[in-house]
């Protein structure tokens, strides 16, 4: 029983004597002098100031062009849609269930909400931002059809819709953030 706490009190001593080593070894790599110390750490607020001064216009130019960029969008979203424009493009987005949507059951939507994504995907590097416009406006006729039979709708077919609604959104903000990103660049030049 006596070697147990023999074994515990060399493997103990190893460790005390690497420990001291490694703290000898950190204190003789500090060979530097208090001006060398106070210059680098000069060198290094200099250099924390310039970036920050560059991270900060950075700032200011992406709120200019976003600003620039929401203004453009609000224009345009003021003009009202042309109807005509408004059913090509369902038809486009919806295909067999265009000119139906006030129709669709709780069967149907998940399909017709399936059938826009696809369509989105495929379309959408396309699109002008009118052309999201109308988008925006059947996908808004799609959600009001399901205000108004949510209660009929079973849970499973609620699921894959609300994934189908996360993608546009997702569609939508890559959209967006391309739009404010151009805008960032047309303002560099």
């Amino acid at each position: 029983m006596n070697h147990q706490f023999e074994g515990f009190a060399a493997s103990r001593g190893v460790r005390l004597f690497s420990g001291l080593a490694l703290a000898a070894a950190l204190l003789t790599g500090c060979d530097s002098t208090p001006n060398e110390r106070r210059a680098a750490a000069r060198n290094a607020g200099r250099e924390l100031d310039t970036l920050a001064g560059k991270a900060t216009r950075k700032i200011a130019n992406v709120g200019k062009a976003t600003a620039r960029y929401d203004a453009a969008n609000r224009a345009r979203r003021s003009r009202p849609l042309d109807p005509r424009q408004q059913i090509a493009m369902e038809t486009k987005l919806l295909g067999p269930y265009s000119g139906q949507v006030n129709a669709l059951t709780p069967a149907d939507l998940p399909n017709a909400y399936a059938q826009f994504i696809r369509t989105a995907r495929t379309e959408r590097a396309t699109w002008t931002d009118r052309d999201w416009d109308y988008a925006r406006a059947v996908y808004q006729r799609l959600n009001d059809q399901l205000k108004q039979i949510r209660l009929d709708m079973p849970a499973r077919y609620e699921v894959a819709i609300r994934a189908r609604q996360a993608e546009w959104v997702t569609l939508q903000a890559g959209h967006t953030a391309s739009g404010i990103s151009e805008a960032t660049k047309q303002q560099g030049k």
